[in-house]
């Protein structure tokens, strides 16, 4: 008897562990999403297209994983960058380190992107590509962009082609 009891005890604890361990998870990815974050860090929500599936932030080290519905591109005035399915690095207050999934075309090359910088004081971000950098206006990042399946400025024209 005493442990059919025992064990009714232990069952009892661990589906409300369940419940609200699920229930805490729940709270915390539907509190915020990915531009809300990349605000709280410092961040412009236009580094990030529109296409985010889902993601993932560890609040020990910053680590993160974006995970897109498909790859695309987005075109910053003449700037092309490619967006891979999965994107991943490391937030602190600013900076993005360590990232893959990003590339940069520079004339004909196409170039990784391994890190951007906020500078607030000048209104720019930088983008760090090996050890080359170039710097653009944050402006150009206030908006969420379109991802779009080619690159391509006018994706609709070369699509009616």
């Amino acid at each position: 008897m005493a442990s059919i009891n025992q064990t009714l005890l232990i069952a009892s604890i661990t589906i409300i562990f369940t419940i609200t361990t699920t229930t805490a998870a729940a709270a915390i990815v539907s509190s915020s999403d990915i531009y809300d974050i990349l605000t709280q860090y410092g961040l412009p929500i236009g580094i990030i297209p529109n296409a985010v599936e889902s993601y993932t932030l560890s609040p020990t080290d910053g680590s993160f994983t974006v995970h897109l519905t498909r790859p695309c591109y987005v075109q910053f005035d003449d700037q092309t960058v490619y967006y891979n399915k999965l994107i991943q690095g490391k937030l602190t207050y600013g900076s993005v380190s360590d990232v893959t999934g990003i590339q940069a075309k520079q004339l004909f090359l196409w170039l990784s992107v391994t890190g951007m910088d906020l500078d607030a004081n000048s209104g720019m971000v930088e983008f760090h590509v090996g050890v080359l950098s170039k710097k653009l206006p944050a402006d150009m990042f206030e908006d969420v962009p379109d991802c779009k399946s080619k690159a391509c400025v006018h994706e609709s024209n070369a699509q009616s082609m």
